[in-house]
């Protein structure tokens, strides 16, 4: 498996959209921080995520969480939890499991089983009767 160079983290690749202000920005990156992990897999300069929120702080308010990664579809999660920070964190608990589907659906089948367990040795008789492989062979 190949390190990335320049890990994308929540707080190099967010932008906050409608809805919200830059100094929302940090309160946000750290609801956020728990991507982390996820994220580090990709080039910080090919990921992107954008947050945004409709109708703030009103009754049917909608978040909306969309991630950009090169050379992959973008990935839009949204939530209409009444509560702010319970919509924040279910868009984040969703984009989540959807990198996680997504990651599963890239990697070959049965690569975990094919990574636990070792090549199996070619086993080689010691052949002590040179008669017998003379034989054998003829």
């Amino acid at each position: 498996m190949s390190a990335v160079a320049n890990p994308a983290t929540v707080a190099e690749c967010l932008r906050v959209g409608a809805g919200f202000s830059q100094g929302d920005r940090n309160w946000i990156a750290e609801q956020f921080a728990t991507l982390d992990s996820r994220l580090a897999g990709f080039h910080a300069d090919a990921t992107e995520l954008e947050v945004s929120v409709k109708d703030r702080e009103a009754r049917g308010q909608k978040v909306t969480l969309e991630c950009w990664i090169a050379g992959r579809q973008k990935i839009v999660t949204t939530s209409a939890e009444d509560d702010l920070h319970a919509a924040l964190n279910d868009v984040r608990d969703d984009l989540r499991r959807r990198l996680n589907d997504a990651k599963t659906k890239q990697e070959p089948r049965h690569n975990k089983h094919l990574r636990d367990v070792p090549p199996p040795a070619a086993e080689v008789e010691p052949d002590t009767d040179p008669a017998r492989a003379e034989a054998e062979t003829v």
